[in-house]
């Protein structure tokens, strides 16, 4: 099973809020992680220790940092989730509405079925909010 796959909605949010938590030379607190997911220090720190046995996030003494693993993760999540985006907004969806309806979906899609819907999309360069969608790494194909 994909990394992406194994991780849960919480667990996604969590990665992300440690990476836009870190500040240069310090890495994430906890208090600022929980903040960020709108829960108690208790929860936030039962979903960094799910993350740091994945080796996405690395704490010490403290802090957690995102890995380079983490990183790629989370790219890798921003990918299936625009494309989702893109697959409901060729349906007339509004771009929030694509944005609520690809959240439901888009940690269960493998990365075969994401790039089956990126060749079908005519591989799209931004989602209906207009980020860019990056290309796969493992295909090695520009979009």
């Amino acid at each position: 099973m994909e990394t992406l796959q194994r991780l849960t909605r919480r667990q996604v949010d969590a990665l992300g809020a440690v990476r836009r938590c870190e500040t240069p030379g310090r890495g994430a607190s906890l208090t600022s992680v929980a903040r960020r997911l709108g829960v108690r220090p208790p929860s936030a720190l039962d979903h960094l220790t799910q993350l740091e046995k994945l080796r996405l996030v690395h704490r010490h003494r403290g802090k957690s940092r995102i890995t380079p693993r983490g990183q790629a993760t989370l790219l890798e999540y921003q990918r299936h989730h625009r494309i989702a985006e893109g697959m409901f907004g060729r349906l007339g969806l509004s771009p929030d509405d694509t944005c609520r309806a690809a959240r439901e979906i888009d940690l269960a899609l493998s990365h075969r079925t994401i790039e089956r819907l990126c060749v079908a999309e005519g591989h799209p360069g931004s989602c209906p909010h207009g980020a860019p969608i990056e290309e796969c790494a493992a295909a090695g194909r520009p979009r």
